[in-house]
């Protein structure tokens, strides 16, 4: 009697690319479970092929990556049968047959073949994507064509491999499948693993060899083959499971409030330390109230009544002492697996870096191949913990650097074989942790960066004039490549050409609040240093007080914390600074950027913390040092928008709210206060603040004693000023705030007083802007130019004293609160 057909057996097929259906029948959402398992396999499996045939490129007769290909085209090939995916089928037995045929020494794999293995891996790729690029009959059948045509031509005698039909096993494989599925959906969450267990039921296909086996032994039995979910197993060490992201970030939160509640805690052990001492006042208030009837002592009654008092009262304190030692170690347990929770929480977001690596290795491979380029990727510290978020964030920018690398800095092999270079090119791709960051390291040994074509890039894009970037300085010029817009490809391909790589990895890194730095060697080759934090979920930071309110700055960026004395606040052209590591820095009000009320703590030492985002560098004043703590970060509403020089919230022990301050956004503030002339002084005695609104004078020379003499004499008139240490600076200054009046040398580096003069009159907003020139060139031509230039007042430092200036500056703009 013929056995009937599971009821599955007649199903639909799996539509590949095809658009859901609006509603779906109890097989088809069946099929379409099985279709979403199919595709984690494929994704898995895909992996190990490229990883495996990039090896083999390099060393084709490598036995275990040839091995580990096979099985991973077998087993694509067997999931792809119990979910009838046809095309998938096809494409993964040929590419095994190709395989074997390797692993049987019968083809030896060239760069022709792995080409080919590597298109038949996209190719699977996206016949296992739903709803992605659609895969027809058309291209199976070129891919099956291409490959067997490989085959013939490179395996001595050829032969042609031939697609298999359906096996009639799937059948029963299939409702095995369905049925595990089928009983795993009546649990909250479907058990994924073992619906393609039945895989492993399948044998490996025997060698389809023309010639006829001679008589031989019995082989020996193959070694059972171990199914993706075992793998995992065997090489992680650990079981995985997929799980959310969202549910990650729920279970961190949870855990973290958890840790917070069980600081409540405290208060009540503390009540119960303060109801024994009350219970031990009460006893000798007893024994003071016996002793108060005098040698004859209490009645009889009233005796009794103090016993049966002392008693209960004695009771009490030992049922007070056992509860509150009980409640004392439920504390410390509760606590520690409170600690514990958090802490496995947080590990569960971290991640190795190798999990960003997945396909990098293979797109420098094939952008290499492309550009004619030999290249080799090497990669260190893969297993460098980092957070799933910051992973994710990290692959764009590893793209773009890692092509930017091969198509800008690893030069053609004939090029590097004239140079005495290997013809293969190395790109080094390194993470690690330094100092609480993620430090990624990518460095290629090509030809570095041509600065005089560069510089020539700089001039041609009217950028900067020719005489002020021939004074540019190497770490100035390569600042140029993070710019919007800029290429130093004069033509536009699709790999390059556009200037969006470089200004799009600086914006990317800018945003997870890190900081990417350029380096580079002519004729050796360039390194890019990306600093990122090791997570963007947990911040460890200094928690301040500023106007009665705590706020967080995250270590990463902080240098050092100071307390000063009012003699170490310096004046210095205007601006308050102290001495720190043999340099001056900058001191700032935090009240004043948070816009909270100015402490009144006349006499104390001012707290300070140094911080710093690239080459800014500011002390910020605050009321007192909490200390340190690990932050759980907790975005603010996004009703609030953007909250000036404010990150995020978090919540200390006790439960109150810490805002987490957005360094690089307050040293913004900062310097938008200095260019505005808003800045407020914090005074030494009582750090009260000050602030009156005067006009502006913006002095430029390179010398700082002229530099400063000029703006004590200012200051002392009343005006506001700011200083510039040359042209190009001044420009930086005028085109970045308000002034009322310019003052400059004519002779200074990078940019000299009448090219500064110059590009300001060319300025639209600038162009009325009074302009003084003081120089010591005091011959009529060298006036004739200054004025000629556009200067309004020529003063020669050899006629210079101090009403001179002071009258030229009151006839130009008038007094400083005029």
């Amino acid at each position: 009697m013929e056995r009937p057909k599971p009821a599955l057996a007649g199903r639909r097929r799996v539509v590949v690319g095809g658009a859901p259906e609006p509603y779906m029948t109890p097989d088809q959402m069946r099929d379409a479970s099985l279709f979403e398992l199919f595709t984690l396999e494929a994704d898995a499996q895909t992996q190990v092929l490229s990883a495996g045939l990039l090896a083999l490129e390099r060393n084709p007769t490598q036995a275990d990556q040839l091995e580990a290909c096979m099985r991973a085209a077998h087993s694509l090939k067997g999931a792809a049968r119990i979910v009838g995916v046809d095309f998938g089928v096809s494409v993964a037995h040929v590419m095994e047959d190709c395989l074997v045929s390797a692993q049987e020494g019968r083809l030896l794999l060239q760069a022709e073949h792995i080409d080919a293995l590597l298109s038949g891996t996209d190719l699977l790729m996206r016949i296992a994507t739903p709803g992605g690029n659609s895969v027809g009959q058309p291209d199976i059948d070129s891919y099956v064509e291409r490959l067997n045509a490989l085959l013939a031509s490179g395996a001595g005698a050829a032969r042609t491999v031939n697609t298999p039909l359906p096996d009639p096993a799937s059948d029963a494989l299939l409702a095995s499948a369905m049925q595990q599925l089928e009983s795993s959906a009546q649990g909250a969450e479907p058990v994924i693993n073992p619906v393609l267990d039945p895989l492993t039921a399948e044998p490996r296909p025997p060698s389809r060899s023309a010639a006829k086996p001679a008589p031989a032994p019995a082989p020996e039995p193959e070694a059972p083959f171990t199914p993706l979910r075992e793998r995992r197993v065997a090489e992680g060490g650990e079981r995985v499971l997929r799980v959310t992201a969202e549910r990650l970030n729920g279970l961190l939160d949870m855990s973290s409030k958890s840790l917070v509640e069980t600081q409540r805690l405290k208060p009540l052990l503390a009540g119960m330390q303060r109801l024994k001492r009350l219970q031990s006042s009460s006893d000798r208030a007893l024994e003071v109230l016996g002793a108060s009837f005098g040698e004859e002592g209490p009645p009889a009654d009233v005796q009794k009544a103090l016993e049966d008092a002392r008693n209960l009262l004695s009771q009490a304190q030992q049922v007070l002492v056992q509860q509150t030692a009980e409640l004392d170690e439920f504390g410390w347990q509760s606590a520690q697996r409170a600690q514990l929770l958090y802490d496995t929480a947080l590990a569960c977001r971290m991640r190795p870096f190798a999990d960003v690596l997945n396909g990098q290795a293979r797109m420098v491979r094939d952008l290499g191949r492309e550009l004619g380029k030999q290249v080799r990727l090497q990669i260190e510290g893969e297993k460098t913990q980092v957070d799933r978020d910051v992973l994710e964030k990290l692959d764009a920018p590893l793209t773009h650097l890692l092509r930017n690398a091969v198509d800008h800095g690893i030069e053609s092999p004939e090029k590097r074989a004239a140079s005495g270079k290997d013809p293969e090119g190395l790109i080094r791709l390194q993470a690690s942790h330094q100092a609480g960051l993620l430090v990624v390291e990518l460095s290629d040994d090509g030809g570095g960066v041509d600065l005089e074509r560069l510089r020539q890039s700089i001039v041609e894009r009217k950028l900067s004039p020719a005489e002020t970037a021939a004074q540019l300085s190497e770490e100035e010029l390569l600042s140029f490549l993070f710019l919007p817009g800029f290429s130093m490809r004069d033509k536009v391909t699709q790999i390059s050409g556009r200037g969006v790589g470089l200004d799009a990895v600086q914006h990317m890194v800018r945003q997870m609040h890190g900081s990417v730095e350029l380096q580079q060697w002519t004729g050796e080759g360039s390194r890019f240093r990306i600093e990122l934090p090791l997570t963007l979920s947990v911040v460890r930071s200094l928690v301040v007080e500023v106007g009665g309110e705590a706020y967080a700055f995250p270590l990463a960026h902080i240098e050092r914390m100071r307390d000063l004395q009012p003699d170490d606040i310096l004046q210095l052209e205007g601006r308050q600074h102290f001495w720190d590591e043999e340099r001056h820095v900058g001191l700032v009000s935090a009240s004043q950027l948070l816009n909270r009320p100015p402490a009144q703590n006349a006499g104390e030492a001012l707290k300070v913390v140094v911080i710093r985002e690239r080459d800014a560098v500011y002390g910020v004043a605050v009321e007192r040092f909490i200390g340190e703590r690990t932050l759980v970060v907790m975005p603010l509403d996004a009703r609030l928008g953007k909250v000036q020089d404010v990150s995020a919230g978090a919540l200390l022990d006790d439960g109150s709210v810490v805002l987490i301050v957005d360094v690089e956004d307050m040293l913004r503030s900062v310097e938008k206060l200095l260019n505005t002339g808003r800045l407020e002084r914090i005074d030494r005695r009582n750090r009260q603040v000050d602030h009156v609104s005067r006009k502006r004078v913006l002095v430029v020379d390179d010398s700082l004693t002229v530099r400063e003499l000029e703006r004590k004499l200012l200051v002392g008139r009343g005006y506001e000023v700011s200083v510039a240490v040359d042209g190009m600076d001044g420009w930086n200054a005028l085109r970045a705030g308000d002034f009322d009046l310019l003052i400059t040398d004519i002779d200074m580096p990078r940019m000299d007083g009448i090219e500064l003069v110059t590009l300001l009159r060319r300025d639209t907003r600038l162009q009325s802007l009074p302009v003084m020139v003081v120089s010591y060139k005091d011959r009529e031509e060298d006036r004739r130019r200054g004025l000629d230039a556009g200067a309004d007042y020529y003063l020669a430092k050899a006629s210079f004293h101090d009403d001179a200036l002071l009258d030229a500056v009151v006839e130009l703009i008038g007094d400083a609160q005029g």
